[in-house]
Protein backbone atom coordinates (compact mmCIF):
# COMPACT_ATOMS: atom_id res chain seq x y z
CA UNK A 1 0.00 0.00 0.00
CA UNK A 2 1.02 3.29 -1.22
CA UNK A 3 1.40 5.94 1.72
CA UNK A 4 -0.17 8.77 0.42
CA UNK A 5 2.53 12.22 0.46
CA UNK A 6 1.74 15.89 1.00
CA UNK A 7 4.28 17.76 -1.83
CA UNK A 8 5.28 21.07 -0.92
CA UNK A 9 7.14 23.24 -2.94
CA UNK A 10 9.02 26.54 -1.96
CA UNK A 11 9.89 29.39 -4.04
CA UNK A 12 12.43 31.92 -2.25
CA UNK A 13 11.97 35.43 -1.95
CA UNK A 14 14.43 37.13 -4.27
CA UNK A 15 15.37 40.54 -3.29
CA UNK A 16 17.29 43.46 -5.58
CA UNK A 17 19.09 46.38 -4.44
CA UNK A 18 19.93 49.56 -6.78
CA UNK A 19 22.80 52.10 -5.10
CA UNK A 20 24.30 54.62 -6.60
CA UNK A 21 27.18 56.36 -4.48
CA UNK A 22 26.31 60.11 -3.40
CA UNK A 23 28.13 62.86 -4.44
CA UNK A 24 29.84 65.40 -2.28
CA UNK A 25 31.79 68.74 -3.17
CA UNK A 26 34.11 70.18 -0.68
CA UNK A 27 35.53 73.54 -1.35
CA UNK A 28 37.36 75.88 1.31
CA UNK A 29 38.40 79.48 0.15
CA UNK A 30 41.45 81.04 0.82
CA UNK A 31 41.71 82.67 3.92
CA UNK A 32 41.52 87.02 3.46
CA UNK A 33 45.19 88.03 4.71
CA UNK A 34 45.80 91.38 5.40
CA UNK A 35 48.91 92.09 6.71
CA UNK A 36 51.16 95.31 7.70
CA UNK A 37 54.45 95.49 8.64
CA UNK A 38 55.86 98.07 11.22
CA UNK A 39 59.20 98.60 10.29
CA UNK A 40 61.62 99.32 12.94
CA UNK A 41 63.13 102.51 14.00
CA UNK A 42 66.91 103.48 15.86
CA UNK A 43 68.08 106.86 16.18
CA UNK A 44 71.71 107.43 17.30
CA UNK A 45 73.03 110.44 19.32
CA UNK A 46 76.45 110.85 20.14
CA UNK A 47 78.86 113.46 21.64
CA UNK A 48 82.14 114.29 20.34
CA UNK A 49 84.88 112.76 21.83
CA UNK A 50 87.94 115.03 23.91
CA UNK A 51 91.71 114.88 23.44
CA UNK A 52 93.01 117.12 26.52
CA UNK A 53 96.76 118.10 25.82
CA UNK A 54 98.27 119.30 29.05
CA UNK A 55 101.92 120.87 27.83
CA UNK A 56 102.83 122.69 31.14
CA UNK A 57 105.65 120.67 31.98
CA UNK A 58 106.86 121.20 28.62
CA UNK A 59 107.14 124.50 28.99
CA UNK A 60 108.37 124.18 32.01
CA UNK A 61 111.48 122.36 30.91
CA UNK A 62 111.87 125.03 28.48
CA UNK A 63 111.90 127.86 31.15
CA UNK A 64 108.64 129.66 29.45
CA UNK A 65 106.47 127.89 32.06
CA UNK A 66 103.94 129.89 34.30
CA UNK A 67 105.41 133.46 36.07
CA UNK A 68 104.43 132.52 39.37
CA UNK A 69 106.06 129.89 39.36
CA UNK A 70 109.11 130.83 37.68
CA UNK A 71 109.36 133.21 39.86
CA UNK A 72 108.56 131.05 42.83
CA UNK A 73 111.66 129.03 42.10
CA UNK A 74 114.40 131.79 41.82
CA UNK A 75 112.56 133.32 45.09
CA UNK A 76 113.47 129.95 46.55
CA UNK A 77 116.65 129.79 45.15
CA UNK A 78 117.74 133.46 45.87
CA UNK A 79 119.44 132.84 49.00
CA UNK A 80 121.84 130.11 47.94
CA UNK A 81 122.33 132.28 44.65
CA UNK A 82 123.38 135.20 47.33
CA UNK A 83 125.79 132.89 49.01
CA UNK A 84 127.38 131.64 45.28
CA UNK A 85 127.83 135.29 44.14
CA UNK A 86 129.30 136.19 47.41
CA UNK A 87 131.75 133.40 46.98
CA UNK A 88 132.79 134.40 43.36
CA UNK A 89 133.40 137.90 44.37
CA UNK A 90 135.58 136.61 47.20
CA UNK A 91 137.31 134.48 44.33
CA UNK A 92 138.42 137.17 41.97
CA UNK A 93 139.36 139.49 44.97
CA UNK A 94 141.93 136.58 45.75
CA UNK A 95 143.14 136.77 42.69
CA UNK A 96 143.88 140.37 42.17
CA UNK A 97 145.32 140.09 45.00
CA UNK A 98 147.66 137.50 43.97
CA UNK A 99 149.24 140.05 41.22
CA UNK A 100 151.94 140.52 42.27
CA UNK A 101 152.61 136.83 42.21
CA UNK A 102 152.68 136.84 38.16
CA UNK A 103 149.76 136.35 35.47
CA UNK A 104 147.03 138.74 34.35
CA UNK A 105 144.66 137.95 36.59
CA UNK A 106 142.43 140.71 34.61
CA UNK A 107 142.23 139.19 31.46
CA UNK A 108 141.70 136.13 32.95
CA UNK A 109 138.66 137.28 34.17
CA UNK A 110 137.65 138.91 31.09
CA UNK A 111 138.16 135.72 29.40
CA UNK A 112 135.76 133.99 31.67
CA UNK A 113 133.42 136.35 31.80
CA UNK A 114 129.66 135.30 30.90
CA UNK A 115 126.32 137.23 30.34
CA UNK A 116 124.43 134.58 31.81
CA UNK A 117 124.00 133.19 34.43
CA UNK A 118 124.40 129.45 34.95
CA UNK A 119 122.85 129.80 39.27
CA UNK A 120 119.85 130.78 37.61
CA UNK A 121 118.40 127.25 36.57
CA UNK A 122 115.20 127.36 36.84
CA UNK A 123 113.87 125.14 34.13
CA UNK A 124 111.77 122.10 35.08
CA UNK A 125 112.94 118.56 34.22
CA UNK A 126 113.62 117.72 30.89
CA UNK A 127 111.92 114.24 29.61
CA UNK A 128 110.85 112.71 26.96
CA UNK A 129 106.95 112.03 28.83
CA UNK A 130 106.83 115.66 29.98
CA UNK A 131 103.21 116.20 28.06
CA UNK A 132 99.58 114.77 29.46
CA UNK A 133 97.24 112.93 27.51
CA UNK A 134 94.00 112.36 28.11
CA UNK A 135 91.33 110.90 26.39
CA UNK A 136 87.79 111.38 27.19
CA UNK A 137 85.06 109.65 24.28
CA UNK A 138 82.28 110.55 23.64
CA UNK A 139 78.83 108.93 24.61
CA UNK A 140 76.32 106.47 21.77
CA UNK A 141 72.72 106.89 22.89
CA UNK A 142 70.67 104.18 20.76
CA UNK A 143 66.94 104.36 21.05
CA UNK A 144 65.54 101.95 19.42
CA UNK A 145 61.73 101.20 18.91
CA UNK A 146 60.90 97.57 17.89
CA UNK A 147 59.30 96.88 14.43
CA UNK A 148 56.18 94.52 14.62
CA UNK A 149 53.80 92.98 11.98
CA UNK A 150 49.99 93.28 12.10
CA UNK A 151 48.04 90.15 10.80
CA UNK A 152 44.13 90.80 10.07
CA UNK A 153 43.01 86.73 9.34
CA UNK A 154 39.44 86.85 7.81
CA UNK A 155 38.86 82.47 7.92
CA UNK A 156 36.25 81.78 5.17
CA UNK A 157 33.77 78.92 6.33
CA UNK A 158 34.56 75.90 3.96
CA UNK A 159 31.63 75.28 0.86
CA UNK A 160 29.81 71.75 1.51
CA UNK A 161 27.85 70.60 -1.27
CA UNK A 162 25.93 66.82 -0.73
CA UNK A 163 23.95 65.26 -3.01
CA UNK A 164 22.60 61.70 -1.49
CA UNK A 165 22.58 58.55 -3.79
CA UNK A 166 19.68 56.54 -4.58
CA UNK A 167 18.88 53.09 -2.60
CA UNK A 168 16.03 51.21 -4.18
CA UNK A 169 15.11 47.97 -2.47
CA UNK A 170 12.61 46.08 -3.87
CA UNK A 171 11.13 42.31 -4.34
CA UNK A 172 11.80 40.54 -7.69
CA UNK A 173 10.27 37.52 -6.56
CA UNK A 174 7.88 37.23 -3.24
CA UNK A 175 8.15 34.01 -2.05
CA UNK A 176 6.09 31.24 -2.42
CA UNK A 177 4.56 28.08 -0.50
CA UNK A 178 2.81 25.55 -2.16
CA UNK A 179 1.60 22.50 -0.62
CA UNK A 180 -0.12 19.68 -3.10
CA UNK A 181 -1.86 17.51 -0.77
CA UNK A 182 -2.00 13.61 -1.93
CA UNK A 183 -4.72 12.28 -3.89
CA UNK A 184 -6.80 10.49 -1.76
CA UNK A 185 -9.08 7.68 -2.65
CA UNK A 186 -12.64 8.47 -1.77
CA UNK A 187 -13.37 5.12 -1.68
CA UNK A 188 -12.65 3.07 1.32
Amino acid sequence: MRIPQIQINLTHASLSIDADIGRQHLEQPKAKVDMEQVRPDQQFRTTAGRLEINQDRVWDALGLGNNLETMNKIYSMAKDIALQGIARIVEKGDQMAAIHLGGNPIAQMAREWQRTFPEYDFRGEASFDNIDMEYIPGELTIDTTPGRVNLNVQVNKPIHEYERGKLDIYMNRYPKVEIIPPRIDQLL
